[in-house]
């Protein structure tokens, strides 16, 4: 069992570096539609109706489907005086609790939001702008996803801190 768990820990961990690693792009191409957004606007005098829209689609899903990768890399925002106050070890506990509040927030906010994101998507909703998009839907959508990452991400890192903590108690082996 605690092979098995290993390998799904190892599994995950490669899932959210790959997928983080990636979204890097998605910010690049936001930048490059800035770019273009600012010389369309200030260098012809034709602003674009579907930049702003874009920028922010792709903003938005860098920043969602990256959080299996900051989590994976435990890079959340953090009080890290706390960990200056305390012990190694009372730090490794407050690190096992948060990793529990974390699920069980992400669990709760993943059950909220399968409701709207299954209406939107089935409804396939529309942004109402010049550009009236599907962003609404996407990003509902893609809420939940990146939930789910976030989930199965931290259940890695959990699997981590009890496999740790084994490792401790058998000398190491």
């Amino acid at each position: 069992m605690s092979r098995l768990l290993a390998s799904y820990a190892n599994g995950m961990d490669r899932v959210s570096v790959f997928i983080g690693q990636n979204c890097s792009v998605l910010f690049f191409a936001c930048i490059a539609v800035s770019a273009i957004e600012v010389v369309m606007r200030y260098g012809f005098d034709r602003p674009t109706v579907w930049s702003t829209e874009l920028a922010m689609t792709l903003c938005a899903s860098a920043w969602v489907l990256a959080v299996g990768y900051v989590t994976e890399r435990n890079r959340h925002i953090s009080i890290t005086m706390v960990e200056t106050l305390v012990s190694p070890a009372v730090w490794r506990v407050f690190r096992l609790i948060q990793m529990l509040i974390a699920s069980g927030a992400i669990l709760v906010l993943s059950l909220a939001l399968w409701e709207p994101a299954v209406k939107a998507v089935t409804r396939m909703e529309h942004s109402g702008t010049a550009l009236n998009s599907i962003q609404p839907a996407y990003l509902k959508a893609l809420i939940v996803a990146g939930c789910a990452l976030y989930l199965l991400q931290l259940l890695a890192n959990i699997i981590r801190w009890f496999q740790h903590t084994e490792g401790e108690l058998d000398g190491g082996h």
